[in-house]
């Protein structure tokens, strides 16, 4: 039997436009956009999925940042038998996507292509985790959507976030002097930092080109993922009264539960997951403001094709002296500084959390 579809909670950013008083016309664009996409793209694989097979998409598709200059990240995700068939699935997927006009992939190889279940879920830490292995286990919690079929979504997405709050005992201690789910946020932040080192590698070895497009993503996007890992985290503290915290903790199974509340926060976006936080704390609305202002215009370049080309065309060593590279940082300088506001803002306790989970 198919499983149900998580119900995802109501939209954090549109309540975020009262909450600020302002507009987003790039979010609220790149988001339809993401919409539309994904309609066409689950209508045109229709009944190609199965209980042991699941078509997930990453990147900004998932994110609803998407705009015509965007990748396509996914891949099949296979929780069941192997099958000689599954590859002939996969080729299907990437012919729906060409007929789509879909750009493909990056070339790293991590997404266009299968997944299994075994290595996503048993992989944590040690030699054989990989960056492939950990960047689709890391994005498939913090940025994916199923397209068709959920079963094997679920089940997988499941099983990893049980096991990094199964194998925390301390997590689940009721004496915790914070619920903050450690072993998950130091993926996390390991996978933070392996982003920004395989800039480094990716800079070396391609002589430069498109670095500048990347260093952008890297400040913003690339960041905005960690931003929404460590809220997730906090969450317990942040969104969870006293009395539903402690209920959680004295269930039956409380680590089934608070694998079930994770999966509420993050069937969020990670812009959803940061709006929830200033709409819940109204006294962060001007933080809120330069947070959503930097990061709408961040996307309106890359919506606007001649700007994401310019971008994209920057030469090697000449991103120093380009009007447009250096607007954009200073954006990213605004995100960033909003976000040390954020982050050690006494109000809302965030600033104890960060410092003791978040720093050391």
């Amino acid at each position: 039997m198919q499983q149900q579809s998580l119900i995802e909670p109501p939209s954090e950013l549109n309540r975020l436009h009262e909450t600020l008083d302002m507009e987003l016309p790039n979010i609220n664009g790149a988001r339809m956009d993401a919409l539309r996409f994904r309609s066409r793209f689950e209508a045109a694989v229709f009944g190609l999925t199965s209980e042991d097979t699941s078509i997930v998409v990453f990147g900004s598709l998932a994110r609803d940042e998407f705009t015509d200059g965007s990748d396509v990240d996914w891949t099949l995700l296979i929780d069941g038998v192997a099958d000689p068939k599954h590859l002939d699935l996969a080729r299907q997927v990437k012919g729906t996507l060409e007929s789509m006009d879909a750009k493909d992939p990056g070339q790293e190889g991590v997404f266009g292509n299968l997944a299994f279940s075994h290595d996503i879920v048993h992989q944590i830490g040690g030699e054989d985790d990989s960056n492939s292995n950990t960047t689709r286990r890391i994005l498939l919690i913090l940025e994916s959507r199923a397209i068709g079929r959920r079963d094997s979504f679920n089940r997988v997405l499941n099983h990893v976030l049980s096991r990094y709050i199964s194998e925390d005992p301390r997590f689940l201690q009721r004496d915790a002097q914070f619920q903050i789910p450690r072993f998950l946020l130091n993926d996390f932040a390991r996978y933070w930092r392996t982003m920004a080192v395989d800039f480094a590698h990716k800079r070396r070895t391609r002589g430069g080109t498109g670095m500048a497009i990347r260093n952008i993503k890297l400040r913003m996007s690339r960041k905005l993922i960690f931003v929404s890992g460590l809220l997730g985290c906090f969450s317990v503290h942040l969104q969870l009264a006293d009395a539903e915290k402690a209920a959680l903790l004295t269930a039956d199974n409380p680590s089934q539960e608070f694998v079930r509340h994770l999966r509420r926060v993050f069937a969020q976006t990670p812009l959803e997951i940061l709006a929830a936080v200033v709409n819940r704390y109204h006294h962060l609305g001007p933080i809120g403001k330069k947070l959503f202002g930097a990061y709408d215009k961040f996307l309106g370049t890359l919506r606007d094709p001649s700007g994401r080309a310019r971008l994209n065309s920057i030469a090697p060593g000449a991103a120093e002296a380009d009007p447009l590279f250096q607007e954009l940082r200073a954006y990213s300088h605004e995100f960033r500084d909003a976000l040390l506001e954020l982050f050690f803002d006494e109000k809302t306790g965030l600033d104890r959390l960060t410092r003791t989970d978040g720093v050391f």
